[in-house]
């Protein structure tokens, strides 16, 4: 059994190491401290990573594609707890997270970004997932900066976004009125954490500690400031098409609009002028106004990508003690409360939402997320080019020191309903996620 041991200085409590201080590991270590155990993040610098990155896009059904209905199940899921989670931490924290629910249009600026739009809505729309198809005018009475040359979109109500700038700190002040201890160092080895049960939530790092086949898949993502100090011009998340070309825009309340993001099977954190023109072009022929817009930052993160984009969230092979919740590629900020829901019941021997979890008897819908399943995945299936995607990962990004230790884990948790798909077709090359 995964338990939760009782430490050994008396107090009575169970001892929980939490390797990684992103948004993942800091909501699990709240959740745990919630349930009465004594809990550590070890993190040279939390929330330093890729969520410092990331656009923080929480977006079940843009982001279902072909080929991954376990996925799917999966975002939804976890989309479906992010309001009563938001409020939580803000009260818990003490501060807001940024969390908005206005949706997203999705959008489409050409004859051929149209028609394959059209294919992914049809095939979203036969998962019942909330998406309603627009006209250029619907879409520019929601959007009216939007370019006239927008030949076709969709709104997706449920697609909602939340600041991790925000939501890092919320959770390092929430987690610390629960108990939570902070370590500011790195972790090389499993074997340099004392506790009786250890959490690898690391992001890419996750490779290194686990052996898992945790890769990193860079993106860069820009952002811009409104003229003047005052608020975008936008107030949906636009994800969209323009020629060929991906992108998405994240509007903040502030004046800020996150402009992202390139998918690149590399690990290297340049900020390319390659890429910052391509992302810039996209951006303003869907929103000709951004143009005049101030470019105030410019970096890049990697995201942590498993062989079939599921993350890895079970107990370790070989490893008693150690549980794993990493992998999670796009989805870390989204998936990141119904993971930390997850482990809590799992060590503590609660009743989940969705199901009974408690130590080494992970249920069998939860299969597909098992890490054993990686000593039997295929090569891993490499994607390219540039697509709207958030950066929930644990690398540190382009401008921190080096020699830091990834510091972002986002995680995941049981799918709503079904978690298989077996003839699912799977496409490749341009994604509009």
């Amino acid at each position: 059994m995964l338990t939760a041991g009782r430490s050994g200085s008396g107090e009575g409590k169970p001892v929980l190491a939490v390797v990684g201080g992103g948004p993942v590991g800091l909501a699990i270590a709240w959740r745990c401290a919630q349930r009465g155990m004594r809990v550590t993040v070890y993190d040279p610098a939390p929330g330093s990573g890729a969520s410092a990155v990331a656009a923080g896009m929480l977006s079940p059904v843009a982001e279902a594609t072909f080929g991954e209905r376990d996925l799917t199940a999966l975002m939804v899921n976890a989309a479906a707890r992010w309001p009563a989670f938001a409020a939580e931490v803000e009260v818990a924290g003490g501060r807001d997270v940024g969390y908005r629910t206005d949706g997203t249009l999705i959008v489409a600026l050409t004859a051929d970004d149209v028609a394959e739009a059209r294919r992914l809505w049809t095939y979203q729309q036969s998962l019942d997932l909330p998406l309603t198809p627009l006209l250029p005018t619907e879409l520019r009475v929601r959007e009216p900066q939007l370019s006239t040359r927008v030949r076709g979109g969709a709104y997706a109500p449920a697609d909602h976004q939340v600041d991790p700038r925000r939501l890092v700190p919320a959770l390092v002040a929430a987690a610390r009125a629960a108990g939570v201890r902070v370590e500011r160092r790195q972790v090389d080895r499993l074997s340099d954490v004392d506790a009786d049960v250890v959490v690898v939530a690391a992001g890419t790092g996750s490779a290194t500690l686990a052996g898992l086949p945790v890769r990193p898949v860079k993106g860069q993502v820009l952002r811009l400031r409104a003229p003047g100090g005052g608020p975008p011009v936008v107030r949906h998340v636009i994800r969209g098409y323009a020629d060929g070309r991906s992108v998405y825009l994240v509007p903040r309340v502030d004046g800020e609009v996150v402009v992202g993001a390139t998918v690149e099977e590399r690990g290297d954190l340049t900020v390319t002028a390659g890429a910052v023109l391509d992302l810039l072009r996209a951006a303003a022929e869907l929103v000709p106004e951004l143009a005049e817009y101030e470019l105030a930052e410019a970096r890049a993160a990697t995201r942590p990508g498993t062989p079939d984009n599921l993350p890895y969230l079970g107990p370790l092979p070989g490893r008693p003690g150690v549980l794993v919740a990493t992998g999670h590629y796009r989805h870390g900020i989204l998936l990141a409360p119904i993971t930390a829901d997850l482990v809590a019941d799992a060590l503590t021997g609660g009743e989940p939402t969705g199901g009974a979890l408690a130590g080494d008897d992970w249920p069998a819908e939860l299969a597909p997320l098992r890490p054993d399943r990686a000593a039997r995945q295929a090569p891993v299936r490499r994607t390219t080019g540039q697509a709207p995607a958030d950066l929930p990962t644990g690398q540190a990004p382009a401008d921190l020191p080096t020699g830091q230790a990834p510091a972002d884990l986002p995680t995941g948790q049981a799918p709503a309903d079904r978690l298989s798909g077996p003839g699912d077709p799977v496409e490749e090359g341009n994604r509009w996620n």
